[in-house]
C-alpha cells in the first residue's frame, strides 16, 4: 500500500466508497443525500488543505483523508481531518496508515495540534484507533448526533499536540 497526495483522476475511486459510508448515516455528519459534486468539492481540499489516498499495489484507491485548518485566523495553527477506508478493505490497517501519514504532514506543515470535531461516540473502531494514537477526548456533545439505528448519540471532540 502506498499513501500519496490525492490527484483529481483519483476522484471516481474515492466516490465509489465514500458514497456508501456517508449515505450509511453512522459515522459522518455529511447529508446522507449528498450528489457527487458536492462530496468532491468538500473532500477534495485545496491549499492549506490536502486529500490524500491510500492505493493498493494494483492502483485501487482502499482509503482516503482529508486535512486542513480547524479554523481560520487565529485557530488555523490547529489542523482537522477526516479519514475513510473502504469497507472491503477494512481491518488491514489503512486507516492507521492514514492518520499516521496526515498527522506527520500536518506536523511538517507547521501545525501545532489536530482536533477532530465530530467523531461519532458509537464509531467505536474510530474511536479506539484515534486513541491508540494519542489522541485523547476532551468533551462528548451529548445527542448531538442523530444515528440512523441507534437515536441521538454524543460526539467526542478529540485533539492531540503535534508539537
Amino acid at each position: 500500500m502506498q499513501i500519496r497526495d490525492a490527484r483529481t483522476d483519483d476522484w471516481p475511486g474515492i466516490w465509489a466508497f465514500l458514497s456508501g459510508i456517508v449515505a450509511a448515516g453512522d459515522t459522518f455528519t455529511w447529508d446522507p443525500d449528498i450528489d457527487e459534486e458536492r462530496a468532491r468539492r468538500t473532500w477534495m481540499k485545496q491549499a492549506p488543505g490536502r486529500t490524500f489516498v491510500a492505493v493498493d499495489e494494483d492502483g485501487t484507491v482502499v482509503g482516503t483523508a482529508e486535512s486542513h485548518p480547524n479554523q481560520a485566523g487565529g485557530g488555523s495553527h490547529v489542523a482537522n481531518a477526516g479519514f475513510m477506508v473502504h469497507p472491503d478493505h477494512s481491518g488491514r490497517g489503512i486507516g492507521r496508515a492514514l492518520c499516521e501519514h496526515t498527522v506527520e504532514q500536518a506536523r511538517a506543515d507547521g501545525f501545532r495540534a489536530m482536533q477532530f470535531n465530530a467523531v461519532v461516540e458509537t464509531n467505536t473502531r474510530a474511536v479506539a484507533l484515534w486513541r491508540s494514537l494519542g489522541f485523547e477526548i476532551l468533551t462528548t456533545v451529548p445527542e448531538a448526533f442523530r444515528h440512523p439505528t441507534k437515536g441521538f448519540v454524543g460526539l467526542h471532540v478529540m485533539y492531540r499536540r503535534l508539537r
